[in-house]
């Protein structure tokens, strides 16, 4: 079947309907027509289901010791660990309110324990392992762990983050998968896995509401400081039923019933993917399709960063995914090895339903060189790329394109049961959300909670956007950047922050990592430059100025050409919040963090091109 066919069989892929409100003030909203179906009550009845209906199915992959295999965990194995941490945890009679805490990267203790929490109402919080792992000033973990209070804290192996956890003052249970003797009072996982099921689990288990908290998630930062994000059992589980009836290969309830169609055929997902389940789009997004659908999570060990970069190629390789979820920084890493080895294409190509990224946009370019090398390998299949938009907030998909797409810049329409409002703010459109799986607010944060919301019950998203068509709502919403980050020029011109830096970043590829936008209240803009790490800085230099004077010389106005550009030689920092562990640039962090560099970049009333690159 070619994609053509694919995306217009509503079988498969269920067609853009979409109906738009219109309101006195000048705002609309948009919303589908579809009802959303009924939903899971908690997270665990995914795990009971597959559990009785596949046992044998492979849940869970992660590479083993020596690194050549894989660990295993099939749905019924799965549901015995999950069963045996439960009752670990009821044993322990920890303080009620107190989340677990998970410290470490994705691995299947990770998932183990924090469904084993779920599975018996207690919260569970995956926190960036960068902060404990990598960071060098543990400050940011003890300030996170603070205001957490959790009753346990969980960590793949005390020698690598016993010394981060040390000092935090907060007092709970230490758990390690590895060297917990290293550790003062620690327990070993294998203990909990040990303890003996009783009734008392599934007592708990059916005392888990819709409302129960499942996960608390921490905000990125992007906006300012991080916030504790509730995450109810019902945001999570209505918002895979919202994919389900969107993407009905992944179904098998049949939702073409009400239209006389016949059901979808259940394709069970398979997943190899690195996106750290401390956020939205690997936990909430990733991980609980897998779950939802019976599917098969590959936990890859690698990351879109040099050295790491080829463990995922190899997994790639070896498994095949049915479908490959990633940031564009981690399709921009991976690309060059598809570009020179067909075969090895070819064969990560093999099973592809879709590519889909998120979390930030996608470069033309990088789409570009995507379906180059789909087509080159498979031409009668072209690959599908699409996309999704959400927030942690909404747990996570707001709107999804389900329907081929020319480009990047299109975040699709509103998922069943959500309300997608439009309201003028300057230049832009914001964009407002209502639903179901909107959050009920931050954990005890209620000045914060209020002013998330609109006096309507909207959540402030601080997104902008606009219709693609805004005769035909169901051709979807084109993503104009964030509220916040565009600024004015001195002129009174607005720059719109996030449409300059993805033509900038796709047109100087691929000799940059990213770049951040400066001029607010000045009389040009200018840009900070992060050189991706192969760049040679001469032919950096010179591709900086071919572009930007290839700008000018279109005739690019004031607010969408700049004029000069700093090339920076410190890679951004992730102590200082300038880059998240997903690899997207924090543009608010840099700009403040990096305040005399702006300064120095602007200084002196220079009208002709400028471009200043920092010596080591």
């Amino acid at each position: 079947m070619i994609e053509d066919d694919f995306l217009l069989d509503e079988s498969q892929i269920a067609p853009p309907r979409t109906v738009r409100i219109d309101f006195d003030d000048g705002s609309f909203a948009l919303r589908s027509p579809v009802a959303l179906k009924p939903y899971a009550r908690c997270i665990g009845e995914w795990i009971e289901r597959w559990a009785r209906e596949t046992p044998d199915a492979l849940a869970f992959a992660e590479r083993d010791e020596s690194g050549e295999g894989w660990r295993k965990l099939d749905y019924r194995a799965l549901r015995q660990a999950v069963g045996a941490v439960a009752q670990a945890l009821l044993d322990m009679k920890l303080p009620e309110g107190k989340p677990i805490a998970i410290l470490s990267d994705n691995a299947i203790d990770h998932a183990v324990l924090m469904l084993a929490a779920m599975h018996v109402g207690r919260t569970a919080c995956s926190l960036s392992s960068a902060y404990s792992r990598m960071a060098k000033d543990p400050s940011r973990l003890h300030g996170m762990l603070q205001a957490l209070q959790p009753a346990l804290i969980y960590a793949s192996d005390a020698k690598v983050y016993g010394v981060a956890l040390a000092g935090s003052g907060v007092e709970a249970v230490a758990v390690f998968s590895r060297n917990a003797d290293a550790h003062a009072g620690a327990l070993p996982f294998a203990q909990l896995l040990q303890a003996s099921e009783t009734p008392a689990v599934m007592r708990a288990y059916e005392a888990v509401l819709p409302d129960t908290h499942a996960k608390y998630l921490l905000t990125s930062g992007s906006t300012g400081k991080p916030k504790v994000v509730i995450n109810t059992h019902r945001m999570l589980c209505a918002n895979q039923q919202m994919m389900a009836q969107t993407w009905r290969f992944l179904g098998d309830d049949g939702p073409l019933a009400a239209w006389g169609g016949p059901a979808p055929t259940h394709e069970k997902p398979v997943l190899v993917d690195w996106l750290p389940w401390s956020h939205t789009f690997g936990a909430n997004h990733n991980l609980n399709m897998v779950l939802c659908h019976g599917g098969a999570l590959y936990i890859d060990e690698g990351r879109p960063a040099p050295g790491l970069i080829e463990k995922t190629v190899r997994n790639l390789r070896e498994v095949k995914p049915t479908l490959l979820f990633n940031v564009p920084r981690g399709f921009d890493m991976l690309l060059p090895f598809l570009e020179v080895d067909d075969a090895l294409a070819a064969e990560v190509f093999s099973r592809l339903r879709l590519a889909f990224y998120a979390a930030a946009a996608l470069a033309p370019s990088t789409w570009q060189r995507l379906e180059a090398v789909a087509k080159r390998v498979r031409p009668e299949r072209p690959l599908w790329l699409t996309t999704s938009w959400g927030a942690t907030e909404t747990s996570p998909a707001i709107t999804s394109a389900h329907w081929k797409l020319d480009g990047a810049g299109c975040i699709g329409a509103p998922l069943p049961g959500l309300e997608l409002k439009f309201v003028p703010n300057g230049q832009k459109l914001e964009m407002r959300v209502k639903g179901v799986s909107v959050f009920p607010g931050y954990r005890h944060a209620p000045r914060e909670t209020s002013e998330a919301f609109d006096e309507e019950g909207y959540y402030r998203i601080g997104d902008a956007g606009y219709l693609a068509d805004p005769e035909r709502a169901e051709r979807g919403v084109i993503f104009n950047g964030r509220v916040a980050e565009d600024f004015k020029l001195s002129s009174g011109t607005w720059v719109s922050v996030g449409t300059l830096r993805v033509k900038l970043v796709s047109m100087l590829a691929p000799h940059v990592q990213d770049v951040v936008l400066t001029g607010h209240d000045s009389d040009e803009i200018g840009m900070l430059v992060f050189p991706a790490p192969q760049a040679e800085p001469q032919a950096l230099a010179a591709r900086i100025a071919e572009v930007l004077r290839t700008l000018r010389e279109e005739g690019a106005g004031s607010s969408q050409c700049p004029t000069r550009a700093l090339v920076l030689t410190e890679p951004p920092s992730l102590d200082a919040g300038e880059i998240t562990d997903k690899g997207y640039i924090n543009q608010r962090a840099v700009l403040t963090r990096r305040a005399a560099e702006v300064a120095r970049l602007h200084a002196g009333a220079h009208h002709d091109l400028q471009i200043i690159q920092l010596r080591s």
